[in-house]
């Protein structure tokens, strides 16, 4: 958007966004301070938008946003909550006993845009005059005739059609998972939304195609009175972006229906390949830098636990191909204070079945990086990736803040195994950050975390440029089975995926499997890929 049409929407809603911030607020000055907030990031956002069609919703939108944000970060410890809105679940609807041609007028209405049930329901069924109708929706009297015309219009249409059912109507789709890449909010990532199956289907509905909220519920085989309220709830969250024709479209990155076994293969192979030159010419270089490092603790004493952290990382983050795209518009911002890349996982069937694949592949999933900063404890930062080498259970979703800094008032001495810290040291064993004797059981580092990635060097720009090309080629070719307004996010994560976790899991296997790396005892698989750094290490008091 150009800065002249952004300044000029800015102007337009500043006094709204400073009402807003003071019906938040307890004070003025506190309320100053959330203003210029969310004025900042709707001025940014505009900027990088191309074009906003519902310019209101738009900006109310980022204030819930950022007014989460504003609580969980600066409100923290005054206790205050945010309270969500509640959609409720319809698992079915009737259409009432009446004769079967009023059954079909109602659920004609049904099919109605919210506004049209309205003024219909009020002209037809309580006898109310239009000018009634006007002064108590504060519309003028040639609008609320214009509806009503169009409204007979849409009723008469469809009485005498018959009504076809879309195909998420006979054969609604399904999530086999969700994930995110950023920041959850209070309620969680993705599947606090569209865990829901029919908020799910509302949002893969206009995936392949933009519908209007009509068209929405006919592909569903849903009259619209259902699924409107939740339309809206889904739009205030990102999930759903309103387009050209009050159509709506959604970012949300869906994985294809279908799949070539084929093509996934020469993938792994091409990655297999690269994962040998990074296991002989890159690993040792990244296994020499942190050597000398004598400021960590080690459980056991095994310095390859920090080698092949320091591996692993450098492989995923320092050897990555991401592409030069914008993907700002695939953040999907909540309003309670979500901000992410938000991903659903669909079954898929094969769409080359009869392709025998000639390689067997193994599990090369990662949940991470995982990125925990405290706000109580500056200097504690825990960085962890959880593969098939480390043991812990539940993902991101159990791994806590608060654990880390539990452990850092464990090593500073200010809670003890006692009952009054009992629940915090009963944490720390179930996730055997603590041994049953209290001794600190993963690695604890000295320092700052950057400084330590820094450390790690980076990859040689020839094979950077000889790895792009084959990088590049698998994105051009995965980006086809989407749709056109998701397809610069798959190039991006293709492209930038393509040597990550799953690379470093290679590296890793050959690495172990050499002897390079002596293999993992039960115990340093908790600490396998996970490291705490802070200002002080165990033992020092």
């Amino acid at each position: 958007m150009e800065k002249k049409q952004a300044d000029k929407i800015i102007t337009e809603y500043f006094q709204k966004i400073y009402g807003f911030a003071v019906r938040k607020c307890y004070s003025y000055q506190e309320a100053e301070e959330l203003c210029a907030e969310i004025v900042q990031k709707a001025y940014l956002s505009l900027l990088r938008a191309e074009e906003v069609y519902n310019v209101e919703g738009y900006i109310w939108r980022i204030s819930e946003h950022t007014y989460a944000r504003y609580v969980s970060v600066r409100k923290r410890q005054e206790g205050i909550s945010i309270d969500g809105m509640e959609i409720p679940f319809y698992d079915e609807y009737a259409l009432g006993e009446a004769e079967e041609e009023i059954n079909r007028l109602r659920r004609e209405i049904a099919f109605l845009t919210e506004k049209r049930r309205r003024i219909v329901c009020s002209f037809y069924y309580r006898d109310r005059s239009v000018s009634e109708i006007a002064r108590g929706m504060g519309l003028p009297e040639g609008t609320v005739k214009w509806h009503l015309n169009k409204a007979r219009n849409e009723l008469k249409e469809g009485f005498t059609m018959e009504r076809k059912i879309g195909r998420l109507g006979l054969a609604p789709v399904e999530a086999l998972g969700f994930s995110h890449d950023g920041n959850p909010g209070t309620k969680g990532g993705p599947e606090f939304y569209l865990g829901d199956k029919m908020n799910l289907n509302i949002v893969y509905s206009v995936y392949h195609k933009p519908r209007t909220k009509e068209e929405i519920a006919e592909e569903m085989g849903m009259t619209l009175v259902y699924l409107e309220d939740r339309i809206d709830f889904l739009e205030g969250n990102g999930f759903l972006t309103r387009t050209k024709g009050n159509r709506y479209t959604t970012f949300v990155n869906f994985s294809p229906e279908k799949y070539s076994f084929e093509l996934l293969e020469k993938k792994i192979k091409d990655q297999l390949q690269i994962a040998g030159i990074l296991a002989r010419e890159y690993a040792p270089l990244v296994m020499a830098a942190v050597r000398d490092r004598k400021d960590i603790s080690i459980p056991g004493g095994n310095r390859q636990l920090v080698e092949a952290a320091a591996v692993f990382y450098g492989v995923s983050h320092k050897c990555s191909l991401w592409g030069s795209r914008d993907i700002a518009k695939y953040f999907i911002e909540t309003t309670d204070g979500g901000s992410y890349i938000a991903s659903v996982d669909l079954a898929a069937a094969r769409s080359d079945p009869d392709y025998v694949p000639a390689i067997e592949i193994p599990d090369y999933s990662a949940c991470g990086d995982m990125n925990r900063m405290s706000d109580k404890y500056p200097s504690v930062y825990g960085w962890s990736v959880d593969t098939r080498y480390s043991s812990r259970e539940g993902t991101w979703a159990n791994n806590l803040t608060s654990d880390y800094e539990a452990l850092y008032e464990f090593i500073c001495g200010t809670i003890h195994d006692d009952v009054a810290s009992g629940d915090k040291m009963r944490r720390l064993k179930e996730r055997k950050f603590l041994t049953e004797e209290n001794r600190v059981n993963i690695m604890v580092a000295k320092g700052a975390g950057e400084d330590f990635f820094k450390g790690i060097p980076d990859l040689d720009s020839g094979l950077r440029d000889k790895f792009a090309d084959l990088a590049l080629e698998y994105a051009a070719n995965a980006a086809r089975e989407y749709p056109p307004q998701m397809q610069d996010l798959v190039i991006h994560q293709s492209m930038g995926a393509f040597i990550g976790n799953t690379v470093a899991l290679m590296v890793m296997d050959i690495l172990y499997q050499d002897g390079t790396f002596r293999q993992l005892t039960e115990n340093e698989r908790v600490t396998s890929n996970l490291i705490m750094f802070c200002d002080r290490l165990p033992g020092e008091g």
